[in-house]
């Protein structure tokens, strides 16, 4: 792809072409859309990237996360940077915030630095996005997900298989009314693979879990307390609360230490990822630890494979498990004995 087909398409002069790519100035606003939708029309990368991915010659990797401000996945990012290192290869970082709009264009900007590969969290993007991959011929990987049944290359793990790991121990223990503070689902396919999986395992025990019980929120500590003390107002409160993730668990854990209530003793919490600090919280929290510098280095390692045209599973699935402290116990013994 060259800028005189994207100037034969927009029906302006290469110098536009230019001009709108410099983001110069004096260039008519109608004349820059034109030239816009052009360019993503035809997937046009400047700057001779195109030349240089189809070569493999680029020994950049781009990662793409969700948020910068979790460490679960500075942790991640952190060992794939040693790790390409290790390969010779320099590491490019974006951040999506949860929306696939925005990892589209920090993909098209990864690909104007002529990355050889892409790594990115989760399986929600846009078409466009798969698009522009295919046509420039950008092998990725997707991590956090283990989808064997779909076309894309992927190291994770089934989120509402391991979201059932918290259910079942939780129904073992005793207890029957519970809640989730979730993630945002939309546009994040492993907060909703969570809260399936949470639904399906209290389905299986007989139990539902109404919508009023699922509270959806940011991954933000202030966010998930004031969900704990809506759930815990409720007129029949959760002897049990599954996070989204352990931040949320730590909002709870936070809020119940503010409002009085005891942990596990009225309410037991379940978090997700296995931060650091999940150990360290007094009470500390019961969790789903996540090998997440294994998962990203072994999404580098299928990357490699296929930039070198070696052979590579499609999807290699993660171990994950379950870490019991001191957030969860027994059911209230009245609820308990009670059956609810």
């Amino acid at each position: 792809m060259s800028v005189a087909e994207v100037a034969a398409a927009a029906q302006v002069s290469t110098a536009t072409v230019s001009r709108v790519l410099n983001k110069a100035d004096y260039v008519k606003p109608e004349t820059r859309r034109a030239v816009e939708e052009a360019i993503a029309a035809l997937g046009y990368i400047p700057h001779g990237a195109a030349r240089s991915l189809s070569s493999r010659s680029s020994r950049i990797i781009g990662a793409i996360i969700p948020s910068i401000d979790n460490s679960i996945f500075a942790a991640g990012v952190e060992a794939l940077q040693a790790h390409l290192n290790d390969r010779g290869y320099h590491l490019l970082i974006g951040s999506s915030n949860y929306d696939p709009e925005e990892e589209h264009q920090v993909v098209r900007s990864f690909l104007e630095q002529r990355a050889a590969g892409i790594i990115m969290m989760g399986e929600t993007h846009t078409r466009d996005c798969l698009a522009l991959l295919a046509r420039h011929g950008t092998p990725f990987v997707n991590t956090g997900v283990y989808s064997p049944e779909r076309p894309y290359h992927c190291v994770g793990f089934d989120n509402a298989g391991v979201a059932t790991k918290a259910v079942r121990y939780l129904l073992q223990l005793g207890h029957r009314r519970f809640a989730m503070i979730a993630g945002i689902t939309a546009d994040n396919d492993r907060a909703i693979g969570r809260v399936r999986g949470v639904r399906a395992e209290l389905a299986n025990a007989g139990l539902i879990l109404p919508d009023d019980r699922v509270l959806e929120r940011r991954y933000d500590i202030a966010e998930s307390r004031a969900a704990f003390r809506d759930l815990m107002s409720l007129p029949e409160p959760p002897t049990a609360i599954i996070c989204g993730n352990d931040v949320q668990g730590f909002g709870a854990i936070l809020e119940a230490q503010h409002s009085g209530v005891r942990i596990p003793e009225q309410v037991s919490v379940v978090g997700f990822d296995d931060l650091v600090l999940s150990r360290h919280l007094k009470p500390s929290l019961t969790t789903i630890r996540v090998p997440t510098q294994e998962m990203w280095c072994r999404a580098a390692d299928m990357l490699f494979a296929r930039l070198n045209g070696e052979e590579t599973p499609r999807a290699v699935e993660i171990e994950t498990s379950l870490i019991v402290r001191e957030s969860t116990g027994p059911a209230p013994a009245s609820l308990a004995a009670a059956g609810l």
